[in-house]
């Protein structure tokens, strides 16, 4: 019998939470057949319960509120795709109710659970049930209805919780239609189960998981330097919980820390204040903090012993990608995409991103990603291109933790990334451009060409493990057994229903992944406008340019309608950015000229831009 958990207890629950899902991740990741059978919901609710694992290895708060904010910060922090924002969201929901207590009876528990509950519904826009909100809700509310009835041992009220949810997890498989015709329950369901079952094996001594061990290090971009170019000794992180009416301006406090260290990171929630800075004296960072609230958790190393210990030598892991840092906004605007491979990194970057995080459709980047890279965007205000519908809410999650306004477009595909990016003009307003580059991207159709992971029936399609599937704008449209056949029907299938809808083909590009070579792309639809050669999402080859025959390289107007040059005077169109702004021109050694449309020119509908570059 037990009547309450202290901070100790609860980090316990949350190693063998973590611990649960590593184990099952594979059969969360095989019951993942919505939108499509890509399997990855194991990976995300994983990954997104060990970064709370590892925050609370090693610095366990004593009381369970403090050891409850700890987890759900890094859980907020480090979620990803949708089913890892949820977790994040009901563990934030749960850890609000629970601060400020040392520990918590079965009654706090149950109401924790309920707010946690809440606090997820209220985030997502159009919550569907037979999801795992429709099974945390049933477990909470089974756990509220066994307080009332007098129930004070937890491990009771656990287990009366984890039944209903097993209940309600079952009946999963008919409240969504997808669910119903692959006869499996929800994978993110299912996730929650395993949480529950972990923590109540913990309360019970039949489930003893051992602390983490993670490679992510909590300041390990601050300790890999020599020891001479630390010019501040102590690496100082705090959090601290704002008082009621307390209105001080946490830029004023960020302020003060940048006059007495570097590295100085301050990120206001509304309710909680989060401080990083490099100092020599962190009792003056603290003292400074301490009068904007209470502190929920301080930690003060000393990085001149850390690089000691840590045996550094300058050529370890010279070629591994440096830590973003963050960096003061001088532009007025900036832009983070999301894509995966060197390919597509390269064509964002070419298009003006100043930030592009790996991550796809099985790989999906955390908050804390895409924060760390929207901080390390020099720009007042910074556009955020997911470009994967599972990616829309981890990024979302980042807007409030930024110290910059962030504005996360809707763009679920690649292409609809790029199209947004050429439609951004930087003479226009921040809304006016939210509108013009969400419309380009709406109005580009994605195909796609992918294997299935796994048997299923979805979209009266009984689909087999490995067999090719072709969907447009994300709707399965049909299954092939040849890559080559699928590719071609798709694309003429595409175009076929663009003419139909009253919108015209301007051209088409194919980009492919790694095992596929350019040589072994299918030759392009008879009837296709303009077929463009791929551009590799796996190396950095590079696309070639075709043009409308009827029309040929337009040149773009501006905003103004005046014609677009060339600032080096080379022959051909001009290479243009951000509507207006020139980049790479034919003067430049390896490239080509290519020209891109204007956004309200009329010419626009006939030509289009691609990078370019010779072999």
């Amino acid at each position: 019998m037990r009547n309450t958990i202290s901070g100790q207890v609860f980090a316990e629950m949350i190693f063998c939470a973590s611990a649960a899902l590593d184990e099952n991740r594979q059969q969360l990741n095989e019951l993942n057949v919505f939108p499509v059978p890509d399997g990855d919901t194991g990976t995300n609710m994983s990954l997104t319960m060990s970064a709370a694992a590892a925050a609370l290895h090693g610095r366990t708060p004593s009381a369970v509120g403090d050891a409850a904010d700890t987890a759900a910060s890094a859980l907020l922090r480090g979620a990803r795709g949708n089913s890892g924002v949820i977790l994040s969201l009901l563990f934030r929901g749960l850890a609000k109710s629970l601060r400020g207590k040392a520990e918590c009876s079965a009654a706090d528990w149950a109401k924790a659970m309920c707010d946690g509950v809440d606090a997820a519904y209220k985030a997502v826009m159009k919550p569907a049930e037979g999801t795992v909100l429709t099974v945390s809700r049933c477990a909470s509310e089974a756990a509220v209805e066994r307080s009332k009835a007098g129930v004070t041992d937890i491990e009771e009220l656990l287990a009366d919780a984890l039944a209903v949810a097993r209940e309600t997890l079952a009946k999963t498989v008919d409240m969504n239609p997808v669910l119903k015709k692959a006869g499996v329950v929800d994978a993110g369901g299912q996730g929650y189960v395993v949480i529950l079952n972990a923590m109540l094996l913990c309360l019970q001594g039949k489930f003893v998981a051992k602390a983490p061990v993670t490679e992510t290090k909590t300041s390990a971009e601050f300790s890999a330097i020599n020891d001479e170019e630390i010019t501040f000794t102590y690496c100082t992180e705090f959090i601290v919980a704002r008082d009621k009416g307390n209105d001080r301006d946490p830029l004023r406090l960020r302020a003060y820390l940048e006059s007495i260290g570097d590295c100085v990171v301050v990120v206001d929630d509304e309710e909680i204040i989060k401080v990083h800075v490099h100092t020599n004296d962190p009792g003056k960072a603290l003292s400074e903090g301490v009068k904007y609230g209470q502190f929920e958790t301080v930690k003060v190393e000393n990085m001149r012993i850390q690089h000691a210990n840590a045996g550094w030598v300058d050529t370890e892991g010279a070629d591994e990608p440096k830590p973003l840092e963050r960096v003061e906004p001088e532009e007025e605007y900036g832009f983070v995409a999301v894509a995966a491979g060197e390919g597509l990194r390269t064509l964002f970057q070419d298009l003006g991103c100043s930030q592009v995080v790996s991550g796809g459709q099985t790989m999906n980047p955390s908050t804390d990603d895409i924060l760390n890279a929207i901080q390390a965007t020099p720009a007042k205000v910074v556009y955020v291109l997911p470009n994967n519908k599972n990616i829309i809410l981890a990024a979302e999650q980042a807007v409030p933790l930024a110290d910059r306004k962030v504005h996360v477009l809707q763009t679920r595909t690649i292409p609809q990334g790029v199209a947004a990016l050429l439609s951004f003009d930087a003479d226009a307003g921040v809304e006016e451009n939210l509108t013009v580059m969400m419309k380009a991207a709406d109005n580009v159709s994605t195909g796609s060409v992918t294997f299935a992971a796994r048997d299923s029936d979805f979209d009266n399609h009984s689909i087999k493990e490995g067999e090719i599937l072709a969907l447009e704008n994300g709707k399965l449209m049909f299954t092939d057994t040849d890559i080559h056949h699928a590719a071609v029907k798709l694309a003429k299938s595409m175009i076929n229903s663009r003419r139909i809808s009253g919108r015209e083909v301007a051209f088409i590009t194919l980009m492919y992944g790694e095992g596929m070579t350019e040589e072994g792309m299918p030759s392009p639809p008879r009837r296709a406008t303009t077929w463009t050669s791929p551009w590799s999402t796996g190396d950095s080859r590079c696309i070639t340019t075709s043009f409308p025959s009827n029309k040929g390289p337009v040149r773009p107007k501006n905003r103004r309608g005046e014609p677009m040059r060339a600032p080096c005077g080379a022959a051909g169109p001009p290479c243009l950015r951000k509507g207006g702004g020139f980049r790479a021109c034919p003067a430049r050694s390896g490239w080509r000229a290519y020209s891109t449309p204007a956004s309200r020119n009329e010419n626009a509908r006939a030509s289009q831009s691609i990078r370019a570059c010779t072999p």
